[in-house]
């Protein structure tokens, strides 16, 4: 037999009825939909202590203190722990042994009159499990999709709903509770991009893996990690900065990566439209290629985040096969500067025309995202003795001629494509969006990433003369990929 899916209202009506939840809605931005829901819905005297709007930014530093952004996580965990304080103070004498206390709380800017802003938003829900218990939260981040204000607005009052719900009955299995958040939504009209399950019942529960499978389910198209690990928001993390990315399976992190990484920052802090302070470098795994493999090994995606940390970088995990997708992702959120790096063989599969027989415009309509708003491919060489397996993923037949370089490195100068996207090539190049990464290290040029890992596997003779000492320290200190 299937379970019925319960309405919003069926939602906010069985919390309501549930005589021991109690409660702050503190709202900013978008109305105050969750509240609404909960008043409609019939017998909220026993479940709402209090709403509160606070949108002047007056009163709100007043009420609680300072966040410098207002549209923050900081605005948010302020909100949260103001109100779940004065809950406990005012009612735990009198309701306290009966009741658990929760503050739910939003900070969002939905669509302005001119349409010109980003539509986000923060929201979260501090509450007890048991009366007298310490605290829980469950914070998220979300993106509202709709192109109205008032579907935004209808959007967040569902989806608060639906967190508060799954908080006080869905909190022993995150699985069914990241589900739920869509419910009566639909996967067109939110986008969650983060998570967050904090506190004494949830110590057990890895926020990285909720975050990944916050995109498995569908719920956003890419997770961000800074370097040390920790869950962050894109929009914040890349707030007014400049960003180099390089893609990879990371399977593990080898010299060659790191030398790839390491090289095209050099030149990209050279730009004259960068500043080095402000630049994110990070790396991205590709969350399509996880699910291509199968079923995700969540330890096997928790080492490639770790070794990538060990070297001091952050990652972002996407489900983006294509680069024109993965660059408009970035620029989203960055309007400064953005560097790809790639391999020359994965430069090849960007001019394979059948990636892009989804578009109208095809392989022009892609390179016309890929490369808008002072977007540069950082390629990294090849040697020639790699060049028949990189003629293999090029597609280019005997009778093709290819000029190498005397140093025998092939580069974006004699890279060969198909001859009909000669000219387009040409176009890219000698405008600047493609740039050879140079001065590199070619004793490690020989190294690709499926020969080292089973190396790393069978922990084979000279395995770790492949790897960063930071990498191959992180395996054996965890005994990473041992057969």
């Amino acid at each position: 037999m299937i379970k019925q899916e319960l309405s919003v209202e069926g939602k906010a009506l069985r919390v309501n009825l549930n005589s021991s939840k109690y409660g702050t809605f503190a709202e900013i931005g978008a109305g105050q939909e969750v509240a609404r829901h909960f008043f409609q819905a019939g017998g909220a005297a026993g479940t709402v202590a209090k709403t509160i709007s606070a949108y002047d930014m007056k009163f709100s530093d007043a009420i609680y203190g300072d966040a410098g952004r207002y549209v923050s996580r900081k605005r948010l965990v302020q909100m949260m722990a103001h109100e779940f304080e004065l809950l406990d103070e005012r009612l735990s004498d009198a309701r306290g042994a009966e009741s658990t206390f929760f503050a739910f709380s939003n900070t969002v800017s939905a669509l302005n009159y001119s349409k010109t802003n980003e539509c986000h938003g923060w929201m979260g829900i501090r509450f007890q499990i048991s009366p007298k218990s310490p605290y829980h939260d469950i914070i998220l981040h979300v993106r509202m999709l709709d192109t109205d204000n008032q579907l935004q607005q209808e959007a967040i009052g569902i989806l608060g709903v639906n967190l508060v719900y799954g908080a006080m009955l869905l909190n022993n299995n995150p699985d069914t509770f990241i589900k739920s958040l869509t419910d009566s939504l639909g996967s067109n009209r939110i986008e969650v991009d983060m998570i967050e399950f904090n506190g004494p019942e949830f110590e057990l529960l890895d926020n990285r893996i909720l975050c990944l499978k916050l995109a498995e389910k569908g719920l956003t198209h890419a997770v961000m990690f800074n370097e040390l690990g920790h869950v962050v928001q894109p929009a914040e993390n890349l707030y007014k900065k400049a960003c180099l990315i390089e893609r990879g399976s990371f399977r593990p992190l080898t010299k060659v990566n790191l030398d790839m990484l390491e090289k095209a920052k050099t030149q990209f802090i050279e730009r004259d439209d960068v500043e080095p302070e402000s630049v994110e470098v990070f790396m991205e795994l590709t969350l399509r290629s996880l699910l291509n493999e199968g079923d995700i090994d969540y330890q096997d995606f928790i080492a490639r985040i770790e070794v990538i940390n060990s070297c001091g970088y952050g990652v972002l995990v996407s489900n983006y096969l294509e680069y024109f997708k993965l660059s408009s992702y970035l620029r989203r959120y960055v309007r400064n500067p953005i560097g790809l790096v790639l391999g020359l063989n994965n430069l090849a599969d960007i001019f394979k025309e059948d990636y892009y027989s989804n578009l109208e415009g095809g392989i022009l309509e892609a390179f016309g995202k890929l490369f808008k708003d002072n977007v540069k491919i950082y390629a990294y060489p090849i040697e020639l003795e790699n060049f028949e397996r990189y003629r293999k993923q090029m597609g280019i037949g005997d009778n093709v001629e290819t000029k190498i370089a005397e140093d025998g490195l092939i580069t974006i100068d004699n890279l060969l494509v198909a001859s009909n996207l000669r000219n387009l090539y040409k176009y890219i190049r000698e405008n600047g969006f493609l740039v050879t990464i140079e001065n590199c290290d070619r004793s490690n040029m020989n190294l690709f990433s499926r020969d080292i890992f089973q190396l790393v596997c069978n922990r084979s003779d000279g395995w770790k003369n492949c790897l960063p000492e930071c990498v191959s320290e992180m395996i054996d200190k965890n005994n990473l990929w041992k057969e």
